[in-house]
């Protein structure tokens, strides 16, 4: 370190005047620290600086202080955006950390012996006029996307409440939290946080979710947006319990950690984007991992798409032509499918085109799967997570000048108290952490000790979770068919609104919302009823003719009376072929398999 002789107010940052990418970062820089630090080209004030060479002007940046000292190289740049705010923890790093200093130098060194050549891909990889990136616009579009799928979620799950969880539903909330408190003590409240050992009543359970859904309006309109992203997230948690088996979904722990982490943003935008691209990393990369991992062959040999338009839970129209494409065709795709889920990730970490060409590769793959899958708002959720990838500048050139103006004037720009962030830092560190454990136990780590017991400790609200749908893909399709009768000679079949049944019924569209029992159906089809206690549950109410539970049904064969028996039959359904659709108007083709529950009545 060098001292100067000539005095100055403020910090001097000299550079190479005819060098392109050393003009290109000092336009950034310029705008990142404003009027604070003054820059000059050395071909300029060089010769008031005599004793600084010519050489290390060009070979290095050099930082003049207000008291003389210079520094140059990676220092000097550190230096300069210690100015900038939120940056001033790099040059701590390199003044504190052993170590950090020479590999910041190395790297500087590196940069600066082909800058010539870097010019063009610091263009291409930031933008020709890479400015400071802001994410108030983002940050405005995401709360109101979280809002919108909150609504979707919370209406979808109040319609069906009574029948799924209500006190003539397939299991009751009350039951649910009386087995609870007859095993659990006081630590309850924090293993199954839910505002619903309050009260379990029908109008508890339709309150809260109506609830839900009207805090949800408030957000989508930025009425007290804070307040409204909490209590969406505590009443979301305490449906995500109520609803026992029939929640507990991929998308709903996602919509869990999703709202969480908006509420950390509308505390603190930066911390709160990079928390929300490191959940939008772990969801891709894992769902991509978790289908190696399994040892599956069908994802191993490329041949998974051959089965999955087929036997996924509940096909939309585009499935059955999906499936019946060609095989090389279906093979590229599950190619492609792991290229983004396993490639497109990394790129999250990258510069901001980078980020955009995974944010197009993520949009693409969610688009594909929502054409071809009824997923409720999964495949929406997926896509508001992309929004974080952009950045205001970005955006702005997508939406119409006056969404942006709209968007602008009702942006606040107000500094949080040093408390608020302290405690948003130590909450990143915590889910970090915590997400850094998952990733390990998930490549087959032994997590123990404090790092596991720090986990548990936070796992009952769900704000850090796992993620990978379809680890191990299913080749054949067994689906249930219930069936009622009043002699137990003939029977008449129950239909479902959404889930197959009918061979000739074209399969249907319910994107954004989520035909639960229908789901659950798909699940106990693959197991046994051992596995699926709810089941017999089920079929008691039909017994019983429960109108919240027929409500639930696409059609009652006994809308009058119930009847007397009731039984399930496990059918083995397969797309018709092109040919059979043709000639018959058939969607699908079912052949009978076995009794998968055997007759039952009401217990006199």
């Amino acid at each position: 370190m060098q001292t100067s002789n000539t005095a100055r107010r403020q910090p001097l940052l000299i550079y190479d005047g005819d060098c392109r990418f050393c003009m290109y970062w000092i336009r950034y820089w310029q705008r990142l620290t404003g009027t604070r630090v003054t820059y000059a080209p050395y071909q300029e004030v060089g010769s008031e600086h005599p004793e600084i060479p010519v050489a290390a002007f060009q070979r290095a940046v050099q930082y003049v202080s207000p008291d003389g000292k210079i520094s140059s190289g990676a220092e000097a740049v550190l230096l300069t955006l210690d100015h900038a705010g939120g940056k001033g923890f790099w040059l701590s790093l390199y003044w504190r950390v052993p170590g950090f200093a020479r590999v910041a130098e190395t790297i500087y060194a590196l940069i600066a012996s082909n800058r010539g050549a870097l010019y063009r891909p610091s263009r291409w990889l930031w933008g020709p006029d890479y400015e400071p990136p802001r994410y108030d616009l983002v940050s405005w579009l995401f709360f109101r996307a979280i809002g919108l799928i909150y609504l979707a979620a919370f209406v979808s799950f109040g319609v069906q409440a009574l029948g799924l969880i209500g006190s003539g539903g397939i299991l009751p909330l009350a039951d649910f939290t009386a087995e609870i408190r007859s095993h659990v003590g006081f630590e309850r409240y924090w293993l199954f946080p839910m505002v619903f050992w309050i009260g379990q009543s029908d109008f508890a359970i339709q309150a809260v979710c109506w609830a839900g859904a009207a805090i949800s309006l408030l957000l989508i309109f930025n009425v007290l947006p804070r307040l409204s992203l909490l209590l969406l997230y505590a009443g979301y948690l305490s449906v995500f319990y109520a609803g026992q088996v029939f929640m507990g979904f991929q998308w709903d722990v996602l919509l869990l950690e999703s709202g969480f982490l908006a509420l950390v943003l509308s505390f603190a935008t930066k911390p709160g984007i990079w928390l929300l691209r490191w959940l939008l990393f772990r969801f891709m990369f894992l769902s991509g991992a978790v289908k190696l991992l399994s040892g599956d062959p069908t994802w191993a040999n490329l041949t998974a798409l051959y089965y999955h338009f087929e036997t996924q839970p509940l096909p939309t129209p585009v499935a059955w032509y999906a499936d019946h494409l060609p095989h090389a065709l279906l093979r590229a795709g599950t190619a492609a499918t792991f290229v983004i889920e396993l490639g497109l990730p990394f790129l999250i970490f990258c510069p901001r085109r980078l980020r955009f060409v995974a944010a197009l590769g993520f949009l693409l793959l969610q688009t594909l799967i929502a054409l071809t899958g009824n997923y409720c708002f999964f495949n929406l959720l997926g896509m508001a997570l992309c929004l974080v990838l952009f950045d205001d500048a970005a955006l702005g050139k997508l939406l119409h000048e006056r969404m942006t103006q709209f968007v602008q004037r009702r942006i606040k720009d107000a500094r949080q108290p040093k408390m608020v962030a302290y405690t948003v830092g130590a909450l990143a560190m915590l889910i970090v952490f915590v997400s850094l454990v998952q990733l390990y136990a998930s490549f087959g780590g032994r997590v123990s000790g404090p790092s596991a017991r720090i986990a548990d400790e936070i796992a009952p609200f769900s704000i850090v979770n796992t993620y990978g749908l379809f680890a191990v893909m299913t080749t054949t399709r067994p689906e249930i068919i219930v069936e009622g009768s009043d002699d137990g000679v003939h029977w008449r079949e129950y239909a479902f609104k959404y889930k197959p049944g009918d061979v000739m019924r074209r399969p249907s569209w319910n994107i954004p919302y989520q035909p639960r029992l229908d789901w659950q159906m798909w699940f106990a089809a693959l197991g046994s009823p051992a596995e699926n206690p709810w089941f017999s549950q089920f079929l008691q109410r039909l017994l019983e003719n429960s109108p919240e539970v027929t409500a639930l049904l696409g059609s009652n064969p006994f809308p009058n009376e119930p009847p007397l028996y009731v039984r399930a039959v496990l059918y083995d359904y397969r797309y018709s072929s092109p040919q059979e659709k043709e000639e018959t108007g058939a969607w699908w083709v079912r052949r009978p398999e076995e009794i998968y529950y055997p007759a039952t009545t009401l217990e006199p």
